[in-house]
């Protein structure tokens, strides 16, 4: 039960953490002298460090996450204890991003760093959903083809979170991160709305389930050494 505890403290700390990660992103780039090409390709640089440094913490604190979707992939992928704890992680996870987003609004209520839903909502949840799939689905296939490594991982998977954020930074902000998102909107106070709870909930929960089923049907799980050996024999 420590262990549990020590955890949930451990998400709610990196949660407050990736908020604060992407404001002072975001402050650097305001004062950043080039345009264009240049700042986006050095934010593509500070992005890609950021997701380094995190996943180095990942590894540091033995689990601890800032994003409930590989958490419920986790949950997935258990037993049924594992899945309870991995589900009661999730709202420290959430109240670590209010607590993040309300000290920024706090000290720099000017800047604002939430996603912005620029399509309709039939639109949204399918961009969101489908982004979450495709890393969902490579996330899965690292872990089990590179199982050590970690900054071959590391690069393939940051890598790949940045494309698909750029991909739907223009339509949804391309979070495929539902407790970053309802710091933001808990702030503005449209965490209840239909738009909020479809696109940057119900998109990406449904959108994991989907690609943990399809990547137990594509690949198969390799059996144990004793069974090996039992047929060798």
């Amino acid at each position: 039960m420590a262990g549990m505890g020590q955890l949930m403290i451990t998400d709610t700390i990196l949660s407050f953490m990736w908020v604060w990660a992407g404001v002072i992103i975001r402050i650097i780039m305001q004062s950043f002298p080039y345009n264009d090409h240049v700042s986006e390709f050095f934010k593509s640089c500070l992005s890609l460090l950021n997701m380094f440094l995190f996943a180095y913490l990942v590894k540091l604190t033995n689990g601890g996450a800032y994003n409930p979707i590989p958490v419920f992939t986790n949950a997935i992928n258990g037993d049924f204890v594992t899945f309870l704890f991995n589900i009661a992680r999730i709202p420290f996870q959430v109240f670590g991003s209010i607590m993040g987003v309300r000290l920024v609004l706090e000290i720099f209520p000017e800047i604002w760093g939430g996603p912005e839903l620029i399509i309709n909502l039939n639109q949204g949840a399918l961009t969101e959903g489908l982004l979450t799939f495709t890393q969902v689905l490579i996330a899965q296939g690292l872990d089990r083809n590179i199982r050590s490594g970690f900054f071959r991982k590391t690069w393939i998977n940051s890598v790949l979170k940045l494309a698909l954020h750029i991909l739907g930074s223009d339509l949804t902000g391309g979070c495929m991160n539902p407790a970053a998102v309802v710091g933001w909107a808990y702030a503005l106070g449209v965490h209840k709305t239909k738009e909020h709870i479809v696109v940057y909930w119900f998109a990406p929960i449904e959108a994991t389930l989907l690609a943990v089923w399809t990547f137990r049907l594509l690949v198969r799980r390799p059996k144990p050494e004793k069974q090996k050996k039992q047929k060798t024999n």
